[in-house]
């Protein structure tokens, strides 16, 4: 079996997965829409779609949905999407601010499983509920207080995933432009490490810093991003779920980029 205990691990292979599902000793998700799960999806895994998740992620809804996807606080996880690994992103942040440890991501699409020629099917599992424990990580969540406070801080990073035009009409006093579409290799959700860090040193984006990302409105780029961060060896991540829609909701400042080159244009 493939080292799923290793809190370090960010994604598991496609050939990991596979010994695993065979072996029966990992819980897959996947976040696709029901429709799209009933037609096919890697065998073994269970639905739960993203916006299930969001119509209410309080902890205790989400500790019922874990429970019933057979979930305890030992059980392997791993989560999958179409939608370049930010669904599963998202889902994969909630089960860590759970307080579930064994949790990483596919590091590919469900299309390009398929494009594989890799086994699927349109079977439901049968699922025993489990008990999971709940232990919230606040230390990986960032509201909209703590980040006002924490933005002017000199040890803290902040991030903005939108797409780079969105930054530049409208922004977080401070932050940094790194766009979702910048985080993927080829056929990858995220880049190999090495280059992820040299993604993000070219941003300033290094050391021991407090990094906090964010996007538009619940957290799915900057969840991708999120495990970007750790994949390259930055531990010390918060996600800022409720992002730049709450931060203009309830009217806080903004920032705008006045005079754009061309560099700003580019997603390098």
């Amino acid at each position: 079996m493939c080292c799923l205990t290793d809190s370090n691990k960010i994604t598991t292979d496609v050939d990991s997965l596979r010994s695993e599902i065979r072996d029966k000793s990992v819980r897959v998700i996947d976040v696709r829409r029901e429709n799209d799960y009933k037609q096919d999806h890697i065998p073994s895994a269970v639905n739960l779609p993203l916006a299930n998740l969001l119509s209410d992620d309080s902890p205790e809804r989400v500790l019922k949905l874990v429970n019933s996807m057979g979930i305890d606080d030992e059980t392997p996880v791993v989560v999958y999407d179409d939608t370049f690994g930010a669904l599963a992103s998202r889902v994969a942040w909630t089960l860590e601010y759970l307080g579930h440890s064994d949790v990483t991501l596919l590091d590919t699409t469900y299309s390009n499983w398929k494009s594989l020629g890799l086994e699927n099917d349109a079977d439901a599992p049968d699922v025993q509920a489990k008990d999971h424990s709940m232990k919230l990580r606040s230390d990986i969540l960032a509201t909209s207080d703590y980040l006002e406070t924490a933005k002017s801080r000199d040890d803290v990073i902040l991030i903005d995933n939108r797409e780079r035009l969105n930054f530049l009409e409208q922004h977080i006093p401070g932050a940094v432009s790194l766009p979702y579409r910048t985080l993927a290799s080829n056929d990858k959700i995220l880049r190999p490490k090495d280059d992820m860090k040299r993604l993000l040193d070219n941003r300033g984006v290094t050391g021991n810093s407090e990094i906090i990302t964010y996007c538009g409105s619940v957290g799915t780029l900057s969840g991708l991003a999120y495990y970007a961060l750790k994949s390259a060896g930055l531990p010390n991540a918060k996600l800022y779920v409720r992002s730049f829609k709450e931060w203009k909701n309830l009217e806080k400042p903004t920032s705008k980029q006045e005079d754009a080159n061309y560099w700003d244009l580019s997603a390098e």
